[in-house]
């Protein structure tokens, strides 16, 4: 299987098993970090395991490429596809532009602020200790970020791009997209990113950076039954 076969269980496991909990059957990053659970496989010890991890009432996503199997006592409230694409063309030689800047925690309300506007996926109040995040800003104010996400050995993800709907149709998002790719590939890892399948205008953007549809991938959101 390859290994951005199951993303999320990867970087639980690896890079990001301090902002977890769980054990080797399930694991879930921790609840004010993000909403993603995963386990090693649809065994009926992993199952069990994730469906332990959750409270009554409380609810977590699942992303793979293997279809999602629902454990007892689980229900699944949404189903979705999505496309995982890869960067085929070296970015670190892509023009920019200037005025982008780092992130960091003191910019963590502002970056909760815009990605609550714009929803470019689950994003929390420590999201982005998930990775390195940039930013465009404009009159003092964050319009624009890009950041990090998961991390699977050799791999790290593109994720969290999002504009405000104001600053829309400047470029910001390909220009953050390209900066972070282009750090990640300077690192001498691959970049990959996630796009709901439907959200064809993200998918175009991406493929003008050269980034291809490796495969779809399942997502499904499962809820523990309240008692």
């Amino acid at each position: 299987m390859h290994p951005l076969d199951h993303p999320v269980w990867a970087s639980l496991t690896g890079a990001h098993a301090p902002l977890s909990v769980g054990g080797a059957r399930a694991r879930r990053y921790l609840p004010d970090v993000n909403r993603f659970a995963a386990t090693p496989d649809d065994g009926p010890e992993s199952l069990a395991a994730l469906a332990a991890l959750l409270a009554p009432g409380e609810s977590v996503l699942l992303l793979q490429v293997p279809p999602i199997e629902a454990p007892p006592g689980l229900r699944v409230v949404k189903r979705a596809l999505g496309v995982q694409m890869e960067a085929t063309r070296d970015l670190r030689g892509e023009d920019i532009g200037e005025g982008i800047a780092a992130l960091g925690e003191s910019d963590a309300p502002e970056m909760l602020m815009l990605a609550t506007l714009t929803e470019p996926g689950p994003f929390l109040a420590r999201t982005h200790a998930m990775g390195d995040f940039i930013g465009v800003r404009r009159e003092g104010r964050l319009v624009a970020m890009a950041g990090e996400r998961f991390r699977v050995p050799g791999h790290a993800e593109v994720s969290g791009v999002c504009t405000h709907p104001e600053a829309r149709g400047l470029g910001l998002a390909r220009r953050l997209s390209a900066a972070v790719a282009a750090r990640i590939q300077a690192r001498g890892e691959q970049p990959f990113l996630h796009a709901w399948e439907t959200n064809t205008p993200a998918i175009a953007l991406y493929e003008t950076l050269g980034f291809r549809v490796r495969t779809k991938v399942n997502v499904a959101v499962l809820e523990r039954v309240a008692l």
